[in-house]
């Protein structure tokens, strides 16, 4: 049975998943490479300055894709996002490539947790395999 830690570290493994939001009534996608454990939640991180964080601040609801070569996540949730410093850095601390652009507390990183989440791994090989969190 696939697990929440299952999820980051295939996020982890394929270093850029894609991620959908809403802008109006059209969706956009972008490349995105972050995935962490904090206190149990699985976090993404960005800009408050981009166009991504303000069309989450409109509408929560994510969904990313990711793709190893032979197998695919698709996950949706609800991106929730988590003002505190702490996790803030922690995540940080597990990109250090990211610090030079973000500093915890700095008024623009943003980091979210995946909230309500649908997770699903699937194969052309192996029936598909679902985890919630």
């Amino acid at each position: 049975m696939r697990t929440i830690e299952d999820v980051c570290s295939f996020l982890k493994a394929v270093e850029t998943y894609y991620l959908a939001t809403i802008d109006g009534d059209k969706p956009q996608v972008r490349p995105f490479g972050t995935a962490h454990l904090f206190e149990g939640r699985l976090y993404i991180e960005t800009g408050l300055r981009k166009e991504v964080a303000k069309q989450i601040a409109k509408n929560p609801h994510i969904a990313i894709c990711a793709f190893d070569g032979k197998s695919w996540l698709r996950i949706s949730a609800t991106a929730v996002h988590d003002p505190r410093v702490e996790a803030q850095q922690s995540l940080l601390d597990a990109y250090p490539s990211l610090k030079d652009m973000y500093k915890a507390g700095d008024g623009n990183t943003a980091v979210y947790y995946l909230k309500d989440a649908t997770a699903t791994f699937s194969s052309f090989t192996s029936a598909p395999e679902t985890v919630k969190f």
